[in-house]
């Protein structure tokens, strides 16, 4: 049964009138559908789910809109929350409960005979007992798994006593899990592959698996990369149907201006990314109006011209919510004939876009906004490390860019320095961190790496960015629409009293980190002192994450009150979604809008996009490890980003290679983990390793499947020996 018609068939199932919420094996055995065919009844189950067609939830496949709590209702002792096991078999549960970890402050030991065949990630009913855990600790069982994280793993084949087994990569599972019929793959020993877990381990049953794919031999290039692809159920490969649609639109797409767009060709406009950019979105012109003001425009590529909703191009973008920047390679939200070419805003191409003009007065106050369909031709692309060039000396650039451009940057400097003054003047937040990105060679192996410094280049286009952002959140606003707004809460109170206990501690007066303002003079006092890494790093852990969310929220970093995505629409689905909206009111349209759906949406973006950041941040650290396995001893210097009672977790400065420092192997001391100051003390001498600080370390063991990275301490690198300051994006 091929895609299309096992989807018709599980939706007019799934419609009928009487219909029962029924499980997965269940379906699959009704439909007479081969273990094979049950793995792709999975994906497009999941699929169907997370465009609102269907419900999934506990393992059961139920109509739209059903009534899904009513599976599950705790009883007054009980719980939902989410597991995480760990490798001796026991773990902990996170409740999914408004206030839970801000008024109980822990998470629920389960032990191991109580885990049941819970994985990591598992949705899960805990009921609490009255006995307590390890240092006293809430203590549960969990009573079942209500809904599985993945069905899907990798690892690497072997064979022990005529049997099959994989064991799976990262430490998940402790013990390797027997797999049938091997042979039926071809699959040899030493093979990375990928396998559906048919079932799940547990304390009485060591789970049993079935190999769906062979990646290849492990070390093979390339293996790595598609390896966490299967992993992270990465979308690569678009589907026909998606790419026949694409090459229709290339084929339709002529190059002339509509009527009903602005012809806005004969501006000088320009694009400003990274060297190793691909796709380019977004484009700036800039002119000083006669009666003294700015006249900013921000131009962003019309990919909603393309992507019309309820497309197979939309539902597919949809299904993907973001593009995968992975070290290797991109899997682009779009097909690259739109996304490197029809939407792409290249130098010299007629390009659709919408236009979002903002006058400012000299002083960088707003007056005016004008919203557009427009059409432009880019002047001229620029690199971020050739306009860090011009700025630092613009006298030469003059004849290499030509007059026009020339004095456009010298204007987007300008005024992009009086945005950013003013928006730190209302209490937006900025954090220094270093940031390292590794460079590959020809087989995809880590050849070295380099430093990304946030430049005031950088700056320019953030800025700008920023205040098209809030322009259109605001106009959507006024207009009484509710859209996806990108959200950033405020810390809790409990982040916050730990950061100021931690603040105190270091010797740093402050009159209670409650107002944003203290928050932003503390890390305006430490950046570019010894102090730095440290505090930035305990504000970074005390910040709540960012996501998409049609709550009126503000973003709290941003120190903005309204604010959502719309300037990357090429490679983000929540910015798709918004130009629709900003569509429809230029057109003089109210456009439809559903809360409730847009909930769902925005849940599905936030999780594509922690998704995508997991797999990009495992590979980096997979070529990591595999550039360090022949270099045991090698030494560098190590900011510290984590401390617990057993260790110190460092990230490289010159690498980044992130892994432990084991407190077994600090052997000039007694150490004891002191909570409050985020350190490890030691009894005796009374050294102390804290949060932020920079030491010298060396590779001591690397463990390539189990992802692992242990160092032992050299010796502290000393306070002042910092990197250059780069700002990490949020």
């Amino acid at each position: 049964m091929n895609e299309t018609d096992l989807t018709a068939t599980v939706l007019q199932l799934v419609r009928r009138p009487d219909y029962q919420p029924m499980k997965l094996r269940q379906l699959a055995q009704l439909l007479g559908l081969s273990k094979k065919e049950r793995a792709s009844l999975r994906k497009l189950i999941k699929r169907l789910a997370e465009r609102g067609e269907v419900g999934y939830v506990g393992g059961r496949l139920m109509k739209a809109g059903h009534d899904t709590q009513a599976l599950v209702r705790p009883a007054a002792n009980q719980l939902v929350g989410t597991f995480r096991r760990m490798e001796a078999g026991y773990g902990f549960v996170r409740p999914k409960m408004p206030g839970w970890q801000e008024d109980r402050q822990e998470d629920i030991y389960i032990p191991a005979q109580y885990a049941g065949d819970a994985s990591t990630g598992d949705e899960v009913l805990v009921e609490l007992s009255r006995a307590r855990g390890p240092k006293g600790k809430l203590q549960g069982r969990i009573l079942r798994v209500l809904q599985r994280q993945t069905y899907q793993f990798v690892g690497t084949y072997f064979e022990r006593a005529g049997r099959g087994y994989v064991q799976v990569d990262g430490t998940v599972f402790a013990r390797p899990i027997p797999v049938g019929d091997p042979g039926a793959k071809n699959v040899r020993p030493d093979d990375k592959v990928v396998f559906e877990m048919v079932r799940f381990p547990s304390a009485w049953h060591q789970g049993e698996g079935v190999i769906t794919e062979v990646l290849g031999p492990r070390g093979q290039p390339g293996v790595d990369t598609l390896s966490i692809i299967r992993e992270f159920d990465l979308p690569d490969e678009f589907p026909p149907d998606v790419l026949e649609e694409a090459r229709r639109e290339a084929d339709a797409f002529q190059e002339i201006i509509p009527p009903w767009r602005r012809d806005l060709t004969e501006l000088t406009i320009i694009t400003i990314d990274p060297e190793d950019a691909r796709d380019f979105d977004d484009a700036i012109s800039l002119e000083l109006l006669p009666n003294g003001h700015w006249l900013l425009g921000v131009h962003i590529a019309d990919v909603a011209y393309f992507v019309r909703p309820q497309s197979a191009l939309d539902r597919e973008a949809r299904h993907r919510s973001t593009s995968v920047y992975l070290p290797d390679r991109v899997l682009p939200m779009l097909p690259e004939v739109i996304s490197n070419s029809l939407a792409s805003l290249q130098p010299g191409k007629l390009r659709y876009t919408k236009s979002v003009f903002i006058e400012y007065t000299p002083e960088g106050d707003r007056r005016n906004v004008e919203f557009c369909h427009s059409a432009i031709r880019s002047t001229k692309r620029l690199t971020y490390e050739q306009v860090d060039a011009f700025l630092a000396d613009p006298a030469p650039w003059r004849r290499k860019l030509g007059a026009k451009v020339h004095d456009l940057l010298g204007r987007m400097h300008q005024l992009a320095m009086i945005l950013r003054r003013r928006r730190m003047q209302r209490g937006a937040l900025e954090l220094f961190l270093p940031e390292v990105k590794i460079l590959l060679d020809d087989q995809g192996r880590v050849s070295g790496a380099r430093l990304i410094e946030h430049t005031e280049s950088h700056q320019i286009i953030e800025e700008f960015m920023l205040a098209a952002n809030e322009a259109v959140a605001e106009r959507l606003r006024d207009a009484g629409v509710p859209f996806l707004r990108r959200i950033h809460k405020p810390p809790t109170t409990k982040k916050l009293r730990e950061l100021a206990e931690f603040v105190q501690e270091l010797g740093l007066k402050t009159n209670g980190l409650q107002d944003r303002f203290e928050l932003q003079k503390v890390l305006q006092q430490t950046t570019g002192r010894p102090e730095q890494h440290a505090v930035h790093y305990a504000v970074l852990r005390s910040l709540q994450r960012a996501v998409y969310s049609p709550e009126a929220e503000g973003h709290f970093a941003l120190a903005s009150s309204c604010y959502c995505h719309f300037t990357s629409p090429i490679r983000r689905y929540p910015d798709l979604t918004i130009h629709r909206l900003l569509g429809a009111l230029i057109d003089g349209r109210h456009p439809h809008s559903d809360l409730r759906e847009l909930l769902v949406l925005g849940q599905h973006c936030s999780d594509r996009e922690e998704r995508a950041e997991l797999a990009e941040r495992e590979l980096t650290k997979w070529k990591m490890l595999a550039y360090l396995e022949n270099r045991l001893g090698m030494e560098m210097d190590a900011v510290i980003t984590g401390v617990e009672s057993f260790g110190l977790f460092v990230q490289g400065l010159e690498l980044p290679a992130e892994g432990l420092i084991h407190v077994d192997s600090l052997m000039d001391d007694y150490y004891y983990y002191d909570r409050t100051a985020h350190s490890l003390c030691g009894r005796i001498r009374g050294n102390q390793f804290r949060l932020g600080d920079v030491v010298r370390v060396a590779v001591a063991r690397v463990d390539l499947d189990r992802r692992e990275l242990d160092f032992r301490l050299v010796s502290p690198a000393g306070k002042n020996s910092l990197p250059p300051s780069v700002r990490r994006r949020r």
